[in-house]
């Protein structure tokens, strides 16, 4: 007889050793026949073909029966795939900032340009290179002021931050975002004239410039940027990305209830640690939909 042994496996199956076969030590001949109820009800099947000495085909009993390896690759498959399918569900893209406003745009560069327009034709039409010469004298009197307005405007000027705004905090910014907060996105993202830096007003009262527990002028925290985006719990939030190379993450996290304080109230603050000497203020809006 060339069956050496016969053992139930616990999955079910039952395992055929033979020495028939030349196998590699011990062949195994697995049955994919489900284990019943009585044991002794087990009938092995012996009727499938050997094609060769090293290949051993075992015939399922059910047409709906599949390699158990099979299923093992598909459900490896499955579970590979179903963290890229979950992150997918987040809207993530960016909106761009096509909205119009001449707080965006800068009047140094818009005085400078018609000041240097106009004394430069003024100049031409008073020597008759250009024609007009009876405006010249109109053109050099309004020219030579309005180029010395765009240039002290352009030498007093704070350019915009960028703003960084994703499509799911772009929808809940109207409804959930309070004044405050959309008067810091307004602030910080036109031209402003006169000032030293962004939010310089809000950085000299949190961390008292020259004060007793305070911060040196030279060492305040220059705003970078800013970030819209949501929460994991589906909050609105306002980040403040600022670069400060002389202050560590204690100088700011020991302020974060002054953050909150001052750019309160209806908002929640929290300090993060960026890249480099970044630093983030999370201002998170305690209103919801």
């Amino acid at each position: 007889m060339p069956v050496k042994a016969a053992a139930v496996m616990g999955g079910g199956g039952i395992v055929l050793c033979s020495r028939r076969f030349n196998l590699p030590s011990c062949s195994c001949l697995v049955s994919l026949k489900p284990q019943l109820a009585n044991p002794s009800a087990i009938q092995p099947n012996f009727s499938s073909a050997f094609t060769n000495q090293r290949s051993v085909l075992a015939k399922p009993h059910h047409k709906d029966h599949h390699d158990p390896r099979l299923g093992f690759v598909l459900r490896a498959a499955d579970s590979t795939q179903s963290p890229s399918t979950t992150a997918g569900t987040a809207d993530k893209s960016i909106v761009p900032d096509a909205e119009f406003s001449l707080a965006k745009v800068s009047f140094g560069v818009i005085g400078l340009g018609f000041g240097v327009t106009l004394l430069s034709y003024g100049f031409g039409a008073y020597f008759n290179i250009l024609p007009g010469s009876e405006w010249s004298a109109l053109m050099l009197t309004y020219g030579f002021p309005l180029a010395i307005i765009g240039m002290a405007l352009k030498y007093a000027e704070l350019k915009p931050v960028p703003c960084l705004t994703y499509s799911d905090a772009y929808m809940l910014r109207e409804k959930c975002a309070t004044p405050i907060l959309k008067q810091v996105r307004n602030d910080v993202t036109r031209y402003r004239y006169g000032d030293e830096q962004h939010l310089e007003e809000a950085l000299k009262r949190i961390f008292q410039y020259g004060m007793g527990g305070g911060i040196p002028r030279r060492s305040a925290p220059v705003l970078q940027m800013i970030r819209e985006e949501v929460t994991e719990d589906g909050k609105y939030c306002l980040v403040l990305v600022f670069e400060a190379k002389a202050l560590q993450f204690s100088d700011f996290e020991q302020r974060q209830a002054k953050f909150t304080s001052f750019f309160g109230p209806g908002i929640t603050a929290e300090v993060l640690k960026g890249e480099k000497d970044l630093y983030e203020v999370r201002l998170i809006s305690n209103t919801t939909l």
